[in-house]
């Protein structure tokens, strides 16, 4: 089991607040800690957004906390309908993720058993504040997320998943129900991935700097995801269509294998270019000459016309989206490589990608 950068942080916020609210002699430091573990996020700018909307709802769980101690006491009924009225109000306010910290304020400031004036809330507010504080300084400075590295290594090793899966299903070689479960496994990646390319553009946000080269690099990873996702999509056809494939003519299925694996060849290398290995503006060809390139594989396709009898037609019918889902594959690998290749050339000085050797984590 790895730890992310995302526990190491929690640790540092944590460690940050509690050092900082006993260095101000603030009391009741606790609730500086707890504050810090739920204002860490995964990115500087979600961090920024989270003290934004964290100072919101510490405002109102005081308010609340002040009006209802100061009129109704402190008793724990009096505290439960507090908290209530807190989350009523921060739902109204569609400020669901703010609720958690906001009840910590509430409780923070009436679990005394008096309040003499609103220098004690204050007080407790700002303990609560310093938390908030401490952990978007720590995701500020402390082990910044370095998503060109994870985008790249995730969207890497989830390809070669299913280059290796495409290629052993055209060589009949796959296991049916291994393929379906890794199939399911790799679409949750996908979605995880997804979610580190959302956080990588919203960093993009923060900083005005270099604006132009950072949005191209945007446009390089979302059509690096949609290829892959689209290499996915061809994988699921191969695996739900193999029979049907295997009851095609043996010519149709050596063009089907030769125009895929073409396809596969081509985005590996554009993979290599696109971190620098392989030359910007290098001519793909196919590693095999007799490969007749999609217009062939259409070609053949069409040789084989309708029956009359629909039944005898359904085979033709289930292999219409498998040979739509190849041609689009090849479509997005194309485009990725002009991507990549514009990029390299209009941005010489700066067309290097923040990517290092770490690992996928």
């Amino acid at each position: 089991m790895k730890l992310g950068a995302r526990i190491f942080k929690t640790g540092i916020a944590i460690t940050l607040a509690l050092f900082l609210a006993e260095l101000l002699g603030l009391s009741a430091p606790a609730f500086a800690g707890i504050a810090a573990i739920f204002a860490i996020q995964p990115s500087i700018y979600r961090s920024y957004l989270t003290v934004l909307d964290q100072l919101q709802g510490n405002i109102i769980g005081a308010l609340v906390a002040v009006i209802f101690s100061l009129t109704l006491g402190n008793h724990p009924v009096v505290i439960g309908l507090t908290a209530i009225l807190v989350i009523t109000i921060n739902l109204r306010l569609k400020s669901q993720n703010i609720i958690p910290l906001s009840l910590v304020t509430v409780i923070a400031i009436m679990e005394s058993t008096t309040i003499e004036s609103t220098d004690y809330a204050l007080l407790r507010f700002s303990t609560v504040m310093l938390g908030v504080l401490s952990a978007f300084i720590v995701n500020f400075i402390f082990l910044p997320p370095k998503y060109e590295t994870k985008l790249y290594y995730k969207l890497t090793h989830i390809t070669e998943d299913i280059i290796k899966w495409i290629r052993m299903t055209l060589r009949e070689a796959s296991a049916y129900t291994l393929l379906k479960e890794d199939i399911e496994k790799i679409e949750d990646r996908l979605k995880q991935t997804e979610q580190t390319f959302d956080f990588y553009k919203e960093e993009r946000k923060y900083s005005k700097k270099n604006a132009h080269v950072k949005s191209r690099k945007l446009v390089l990873f979302r059509q690096m995801l949609l290829t892959t996702k689209r290499a996915l999509t061809t994988l699921r056809l191969l695996h739900r269509l193999g029979n049907d494939i295997h009851h095609m003519p043996e010519k149709f299925q050596t063009v089907l294998k030769e125009q895929t694996e073409y396809i596969l060849i081509y985005h590996e290398q554009t993979l290599l270019k696109f971190i620098g290995k392989v030359r910007a503006q290098q001519p793909h060809k196919a590693i095999d000459p007799s490969c007749t390139g999609k217009r062939g594989l259409i070609d053949t396709f069409m040789k084989y016309k309708l029956l009359e009898d629909e039944d005898e037609n359904k085979m033709l019918y289930n292999l219409f989206p498998l040979i739509s889902s190849i041609i689009e594959y090849g479509e997005e690998v194309e485009h990725l490589d002009l991507l990549i290749d514009s990029f390299q050339s209009y941005h010489t000085t700066e067309n290097s990608f923040e990517i290092s050797g770490e690992e996928e984590n």
